[in-house]
């Protein structure tokens, strides 16, 4: 299990390096791990209906955004890891697609016109409840397209709104995205979770399809997020302090992640990993998420 902590760990979350395998063992592990993952989402249901009633709502409001497929069971699961980690707060999923089939991914992730008018309608909505309660905590979490959609809801956001934090689950977003704007609309800041396991989507997929914001690169969910050129001293400040990145770390197998695309969304990994990050940040500032001992 994870440690969250308001002080920086030893060494950065981001130069934390699994151990080297052999080839045809991460092919393997990540074979099994991904066909062990699918077979528990697709068998798990979708119902969260029961994760916001109005004693949840009242605690706080978590959003998650699905990944090019809309939402399914994957997101389902995700939301029903926060409720088995003790997140005491309502949890909902925004279906963000155009067109709800993993089939349409492709033309989910590079809708560029529809995606924006969906971040700004999940932007309104976050500013209707902040409205509603006032001074409740409030969370975005995207998996992979998610992500990127995560990040425009947050440069949505108007004036004067900002949320406790946003979660990025191997988001398909190009790794030098200017994250500022993004990031002064965070309390505690970005969390980019990414894994260099993650090749058929975010490396073979994102440089062919692209990213979600039209770049033909790898994605930040597989090598996580570069700080742009030219920034000012503050501008790297700004970055330094609520940008935190986690790299895949074997740690996380524990937990039935073995580092896939599909790792990021198992109940049990969002439960012992996810969920008292966002519980941590309840009561004190958290600054860094990571796997602190895990020295492989």
């Amino acid at each position: 299990m994870p440690r969250y902590s308001k002080q920086p760990p030893a060494e950065p979350a981001q130069d934390q390096k699994p151990a080297r395998r052999p080839p045809l063992r991460v092919a393997r592990e990540l074979m099994l791990g991904t066909t062990a993952v699918l077979a528990t989402l697709f068998t798990s249901g979708c119902g969260v209906s029961e994760l916001r009633t109005p004693t949840r709502m009242d605690k706080g409001l978590i959003i998650i955004l699905p990944g090019i497929e809309g939402r399914s069971p994957l997101n389902s699961s995700i939301a029903k890891g926060l409720a088995e980690g003790g997140v005491p707060a309502a949890i909902t999923i925004h279906d963000w697609s155009l067109a709800p089939t993993f089939l349409a991914g492709v033309v989910n992730l590079r809708a560029q016109s529809h995606n924006l008018s969906e971040a700004r309608r999940v932007a309104a909505n976050i500013v209707a409840y902040q409205n509603k309660y006032p001074g409740r905590p409030v969370h975005v979490i995207g998996h992979s397209g998610g992500g990127g959609v995560a990040v425009y809801v947050l440069e949505a956001l108007p004036p004067r709104h900002e949320i406790t934090s946003a979660v990025l689950l191997a988001p398909a977003i190009s790794p030098d995205y200017d994250l500022r704007r993004a990031l002064k609309k965070t309390q505690e800041g970005i969390w980019n979770f990414y894994s260099p396991y993650d090749v058929g989507f975010l490396k073979l997929g994102t440089s062919v399809a692209g990213t979600i914001d039209g770049r033909m690169t790898q994605a930040a969910g597989a090598v996580g997020f570069s700080i742009p050129w030219g920034l000012s001293r503050e501008e790297r400040q700004l970055y330094g302090e609520r940008l935190h990145q986690q790299r895949y770390t074997p740690k996380m197998a524990e937990s039935g992640n073995t580092g896939s695309h599909f790792g990021w969304a198992g109940r049990s990994f969002v439960a012992e990993w996810l969920a008292p990050l966002i519980n941590s940040q309840a009561e004190a500032p958290t600054r860094y998420a990571a796997d602190r001992e895990s020295s492989q």
